[in-house]
């Protein structure tokens, strides 16, 4: 009799979670998320306010925003290989802690440079709550089921990123702007709470290296740009020996980084997964992607207050395009990935949505019409929303659950690595740009240009009206500028989408034989031509030995579980042995105190009953 074994659906293979558990574990990341998301935008709108009570300028009116991005940007691929190697609940903890005490400490900063390191450590937050998000979700879904579930991300991502300048200019508004800081607190707490209800991880701590040098270094990779676009323009050309120190300095670290994370036996980055086809092309296209989603709601903002002179809760209004859109693109696609297993048609639908809305964004001048701002606002959310989180979930389908959180936070980190470079880039050529407009308006004028603070200062409100008519027209044509440089970059994100050949979403949390068959040919992730005479034996041996691979894998954590389970045996009958020792001493010192005791009664007894003698004997002498 022949016995047919029926493999379990791929809806809910062993040990897969249901759709209700994931719902209560995504509850706590997507707060999380959205706490996190929220903060680095949501001082757009505030920051004229603020620059004005503090006394800031432009260039620091940027490095507020960046600060907190580029500390993401560098803590995200070391938050996302600890995930690989330690308690994904805990790390999960500690980011929201972290970033509780960069939100307090950044609302109650009295000046500029205290507000932007405490920024930052709410960006060293930020890039462990993004990058473990991420990571938890990919050790848990398959990632045919994960289209769903990256919509939902990406929703509450396009939501928080788009929604803070809008709450922001509401509460600069109508309280005080350090609640846009304070605000984010309770709603982390929250996310904490839950996350400690809900989320329950598999795998605990195991012996690693840590890579400290590789973490120095990719700070150094990403920070150098930063301070170079930082300076550049205003303290010194962008063509300079200056400049060339800065590109000489970030090719000597890219170099050492390269060569560190090739070495390091724990790589931070681990260089490896660039030799996959998929993950090349998603990092190129989530650099722009960064720079459309953090430009965006950086700069729109800025062009509604300062270029229409619109307050800062109507200039969070305004962006309501761009919120809807995102939103609605982000949770209908991740339902028509999961339905479909196909996520590349979405991808090219979105890429040339993002050029799209750049190019209409590029037209826009002080003059131009809202709709027709808002029209191309509502196309770029198309784009931004059809890509971000499906860049991610494109790339996770290649790779084994053991690299998710890596692969994964290195998306994230070239996304942010983009968003904040972008911002830095495109905010210094605002700067410059509107400086030669402000300079060139007052003197066509007739006004002296030092009349406008030769464009530092962002506090417009005091300035004589002929000259706030003047600030206003050279913002305004100066931010087309910006949007036709991310409409070239976006290019780039197009094309690294047609190029990148789809893998159909496996439904199992591991990569199995099949998918990394077809995730690995080429060396890269195509499916490949139709099989030649003898591949078929090939492929069947290829298995075989992933097979072999995946027992011994398996046997592998095995050996690290029954290990842990004899260190836990030892470390119980360490207890037990302890606890022996020390019941015996108590046992011990209270038969010593007893026995003290009755030597002192048998010692009085004795007393006494020398002292009876006595008295008889003294007694008997006197009768």
């Amino acid at each position: 009799m022949t016995t047919t074994a029926v493999a379990a659906p791929p809806e809910r293979a062993q040990g897969a979670l249901t759709h209700q558990q994931i719902l209560k574990v995504m509850t706590g990341l997507l707060a999380a998320l959205f706490t996190a998301m929220l903060s680095t935008t949501i001082v757009s709108t505030a920051l004229p306010t603020i620059m004005a009570d503090l006394g800031g300028t432009q260039r620091q009116y940027t490095w507020v925003i960046t600060s907190s991005l580029l500390a993401m940007t560098i803590s995200t691929p070391i938050w996302g290989k600890l995930s690989d190697l330690f308690d994904k609940k805990v790390l999960v903890q500690l980011a929201i802690v972290i970033f509780v005490a960069g939100s307090v400490g950044a609302g109650l900063s009295q000046t500029v440079p205290p507000m932007m390191g405490f920024r930052a450590l709410q960006g060293l937050g930020m890039g462990g709550l993004v990058a473990l998000t991420q990571s938890i979700m990919g050790a848990l879904i398959p990632p045919r089921q994960r289209g769903r579930y990256a919509g939902y991300m990406g929703a509450v991502m396009a939501v928080s990123t788009v929604s803070g300048p809008l709450l922001g200019g509401v509460i600069t508004d109508n309280a005080n702007w350090r609640w846009c800081f304070f605000v984010c607190v309770p709603l982390a707490v929250l996310a904490l709470v839950a996350l400690q209800a809900t989320l329950r991880t598999t795998g605990g701590r195991r012996h690693v290296r840590i890579d400290y040098l590789g973490a120095v270094l990719i700070a150094l990779v990403a920070g150098l740009p930063m301070l170079w676009v930082t300076f550049a323009g205003s303290d010194y050309a962008w063509v300079s020996w200056q400049s060339g120190v800065f590109l000489a300095a970030f090719a000597v670290a890219v170099t050492l980084a390269v060569l560190t994370e090739l070495r390091a036996s724990e790589p931070m980055v681990p260089i490896r997964l660039l030799g996959n086809r998929t993950t090349v092309l998603m990092i190129i296209a989530s650099l722009a992607v960064g720079v459309a989603m953090f430009g965006s709601s950086t700069f729109l903002t800025q062009y509604f207050q300062l270029a229409g002179g619109h307050s800062a809760t109507r200039a969070g209004l305004m962006t309501i395009p761009l919120i809807i859109s995102q939103m609605l693109t982000s949770t209908v696609g991740g339902q028509v990935v999961t339905r479909t297993g196909r996520w590349k048609p979405l991808m090219v639908v979105g890429a040339v949505a993002l050029v799209a809305g750049l190019v209409g964004l590029g037209t826009i001048d002080h003059s131009t019409p809202y709709w027709q701002v808002g029209l191309a606002m509502a196309v770029l959310g198309v784009g931004v929303g059809a890509l971000i989180q499906n860049i991610v979930l494109a790339v996770q389908n290649t790779v084994d659950v053991r690299d998710v959180g890596s692969t994964s936070a290195t998306i994230t980190f070239f996304r942010s690595l983009g968003g904040a470079v972008g911002v830095a880039v495109l905010g210094a050529i605002l700067a410059n740009h509107v400086a030669r407009n402000i300079t060139a308006g007052l003197t066509s004028a007739g006004l002296p240009a030092a009349g406008a603070g030769a464009g530092g200062s962002l506090d417009i409100k005091d300035l004589p009206a002929p000259v706030q008519t003047i600030v206003h027209v050279a913002y305004g044509d100066a931010f087309g500028l910006l949007f036709v440089i991310a409409a070239v970059i976006s290019v780039v994100t197009l094309i690294a989408v047609l190029l990148v050949r789809e893998v159909p979403l496996r439904d199992t949390v591991g990569l199995t034989a099949a998918t990394a068959t077809t995730a690995t040919a080429d060396g890269n992730d195509a499916a490949g031509p139709e099989p030649e005479p003898g591949l078929t034996t090939r492929v069947a041996d290829s298995e075989r030995e992933r097979l072999c691979a995946g027992a011994l894998d398996v046997l592998s954590v095995a050996q690290d579980q029954a290990r842990q389970l004899l260190l836990e045996s030892q470390r119980t009958a360490d207890r037990l042995t302890r606890l022996a020792r020390l019941e015996a001493e108590r046992i011990l010192t209270e038969a010593d105190a007893e026995l003290a005791v009755r030597q002192e009664r048998i010692r009085m007894l004795k007393a006494t009953e020398a002292d009876l003698t006595e008295r008889v004997g003294e007694k008997i002498l006197q009768g």
